[in-house]
């Protein structure tokens, strides 16, 4: 396939501190910048509301690109816009964001950056570093995927993250997943994870990097490859928007096109020819 011949579809670190114990009741709530941090710069992009203790100057590109993402998750996944605003905290380095973090939620693993849903309140944190672009279109795709969808589940969370955390010029052919040898190896020697064993994933220290590269590739698979497995997707999104019991999303793509995982083999051996 070419790039000519690309098909458009019309297509976490999610931290649910309700999962997390008393986390949520004795962190504050993130619908509102945290009174002990000092906010150097604060702006509205789109449904996201920064706020950052450096200036964000340099990243007037990001925010230029950032309401496309939204637009993106509606147009080819059918969910709904965010209704309200989802908070971005930006911290001018790791040792204050650790610092941040572990004060006010203590319980939350360390991660380079989260998304946090606090007593139904979603948040964005990481700080400033060379890939600070990737990683807040990532959690910001989780939380705007968790503001339409009541579930989401694990695998297909990490899966979009991933395909939506590069500018949208990269992420049908240029993802840096492409380069990855161990995965152009894995093809090869059939070493794939299915849709089925993703399913199994229900916690993040369960999934490895292998899987979030076959996380990806589903995704790209139902993004760009055989229209049935789109619809199946989008149909499945659908079901949990309206809190339907929505089954397994292997069985609907199943059921929408024979041997999948065969399939999505071919899809990623062909795409670049």
């Amino acid at each position: 396939m070419t790039r000519h011949h690309v098909k458009c579809c019309a297509w976490i670190l999610v931290i649910t501190l309700a999962t997390l114990a008393a986390c949520a009741q004795s962190a504050p709530a993130a619908d509102a910048p945290k009174t002990d941090v000092r906010w150097t710069d604060t702006r509205q992009v789109g449904p996201f509301i920064f706020h950052a203790t450096f200036s964000l100057e340099a990243y007037k590109r990001l925010f230029a690109e950032l309401p496309e993402l939204q637009h993106e998750l509606t147009r080819t996944l059918g969910v709904p816009p965010a209704k309200d605003p989802i908070y971005v905290y930006l911290f001018s380095d790791e040792d204050e964001y650790r610092v941040y973090k572990d004060r006010h939620f203590p319980r939350v693993p360390f991660r380079p950056a989260l998304y946090i849903l606090d007593g139904g309140s979603p948040g964005v944190y990481t700080y400033r570093k060379p890939d600070l672009e990737i990683d807040v279109r990532h959690e910001c795709t989780h939380a705007l995927l968790h503001a339409a969808l009541p579930v989401v589940p694990l695998w297909l969370d990490e899966g979009l993250a991933k395909y939506f955390e590069v500018p949208a010029s990269q992420r049908a052919f240029d993802h840096p997943y492409f380069d990855d040898l161990k995965w152009t190896w894995s093809l090869r020697l059939g070493m794939v994870r299915t849709m089925e064993s993703l399913e199994e994933c229900e916690d993040l220290t369960e999934m490895d990097a292998a899987d979030y590269r076959f996380a990806w590739a589903w995704v790209h698979f139902m993004l760009h490859g055989p229209e049935a497995a789109h619809r199946a997707l989008v149909g499945y999104l659908a079901c949990n928007q309206k809190y339907a019991p929505a089954g397994k999303l292997s069985a609907r793509v199943a059921e929408a096109l024979p041997n999948p995982t065969e399939q999505m083999i071919q899809h990623f051996q062909h795409w670049h020819e």
